[in-house]
């Protein structure tokens, strides 16, 4: 009998007018609408007709000092928007970032149980440590604590985080009115007392449906795959190609078994950046209009950072020059590795890998007709590289438009992906194993009858 074949999942990471730094120039770009609630019901509710696990919002403290030429990057705080969100979809996931290093446990595990509860069960936390002192600046700190505390600080969060919401089951709430809404013998404490939190509990509201939010991680560092091993249901991963995420999804499969969990039970879901075409010259026209609006002076100064050469004098419709192995590198080594694996990929001429810098960094690209794209995804899928991928769209309405109409339905047609949506929850539509879910729904219902 055969196995039934891998089903692919999609997360959409929505980010300004699109991840290609130019997109919010192009003349069709949501950019005057970033403001506007308007703009990000449409966005969600093309990916609900796509049929997508989950919208993902990434989140900052601080204003991008380059914000003038960079482009815009966020505009609303994530929980609000996803919970205003949540009230003109029915299925689709929200997902937020929570940085550890300014929440406190109580205030985010209150936050986000709400949305889960409001929503129906579809809410999702990436927890992160942040990354510039600009951020800690605005809440009292002269400059960020170094990397090993922010991941103390981290996972002492989440440990706090998971066990403030298991401190209120849905059932304890009775409804009784001859004399008790609540039995109070059902709820607990958790008296916890570490190096950055002191909390009582337990939380002030009930679990919702799914048991608890989704919780998802994006550690690429050895500390970040050691937390994301230990407490990650899903994981956002980077990886330029099919090999690098193979490595990082065997790497961090053996982490969570060496955790004592189980190692199938997470998603991995890379970045995925898509150009997509009826033909694949077609598809190589939409990258190029993307990069044609890029300031070439700003992105080659960018670059020339990375190689560490001045690159003023290179030939942009030309190949990229030959550049020094890793090894002879005397620079910052991760992003001077993310180009050379760029350029092996890709042999792109010198604008093109400013395009693959600008749409997606060292995330995955794929260009070409949705038959070239269904192929690539199903090879992933099948090698064990991704579970499904966090969709970063070059351009937004557009590239998401053409992912969902011309990418999703040939994935249908290979019986790689749902038609309709099975389940109410994230966690289930995620395919990931469930929590206890006692819904209190059934004990209002019961109060009433």
């Amino acid at each position: 009998m055969s196995q039934p074949k891998k089903q692919a999942h999609f997360n959409l990471f929505l980010y300004g007018s699109g991840h290609h730094q130019a997109a919010w120039r192009a003349e069709d770009s949501g950019a005057e609408r970033l403001s506007e609630l308007d703009y990000y019901i449409e966005l969600a509710q093309l990916c609900e007709r796509g049929l997508l696990d989950a919208v993902f919002f990434a989140d900052g403290q601080a204003v991008n000092p380059q914000a003038a030429a960079a482009g815009p990057t966020w505009f609303f705080e994530p929980l609000t928007l996803l919970t205003a969100l949540s009230q003109h979809t029915t299925h689709l996931g929200l997902v937020c970032t929570v940085s550890s290093s300014f929440y406190t446990p109580f205030h985010a595990a209150r936050l986000l149980a709400s949305l889960d509860r409001i929503s129906g069960g579809r809410a999702g936390a990436n927890i992160v440590t942040s990354m510039w002192d600009a951020e800690a600046q605005n809440h009292s700190m002269d400059q960020l604590e170094s990397h090993a505390q922010r991941y103390g600080r981290a996972e002492e969060f989440i440990t706090v985080l998971k066990a403030l919401w298991e401190t209120y089951p849905a059932a304890a709430v009775k409804v009784d009115k001859s004399g008790q809404f609540t039995d109070p013998d059902q709820l607990r404490t958790i008296d916890h007392v570490g190096e950055h939190f002191k909390v009582r509990g337990p939380l002030n509201l009930p679990s919702g449906p799914q048991g608890a939010p989704v919780l998802f991680q994006a550690g690429a560092s050895e500390q970040g795959r050691n937390l994301a091993a230990k407490h990650a249901e899903a994981i956002y991963a980077v990886a330029a190609d099919e090999q690098m995420a193979q490595d990082y999804a065997q790497d961090v499969r053996r982490r969570v078994e060496a955790a004592g969990r189980d190692p199938q039970g997470i998603a991995i879901m890379p970045g995925l950046v898509t150009f997509v075409g009826k033909t694949l010259e077609e598809a190589k026209a939409k990258q190029r209009a993307l990069n044609d609006l890029l300031p070439i002076e700003q992105s080659l100064d960018q670059l020339a950072l990375f190689v560490q050469q001045d690159v003023k004098n290179w030939d942009l419709d030309a190949p990229v020059p030959q550049l020094p192995p890793a090894e002879e590198f005397t620079g910052p080594a991760g992003r001077y590795a993310t180009i050379l694996r760029l350029i092996e990929i890709h042999h792109p001429t010198v604008r093109e890998l400013l395009g693959l810098l600008a749409a997606g960094g060292g995330h995955c690209t794929m260009i070409g007709t949705p038959e070239m794209i269904a192929d690539q995804i199903e090879s992933w899928l099948d090698s064990g590289a991704a579970d499904g991928f966090n969709l970063m769209p070059p351009s937004l309405p557009g590239a998401l438009e053409d992912f969902i109409e011309l990418v999703i339905p040939e994935l249908q047609r290979r019986g790689r992906y749902r038609t309709e949506y099975e389940h109410d929850t994230l966690r289930e539509n995620l395919g990931l194993p469930a929590l206890q879910a006692l819904p209190v729904e059934a004990a209002l219902a019961g109060s009433r009858s």
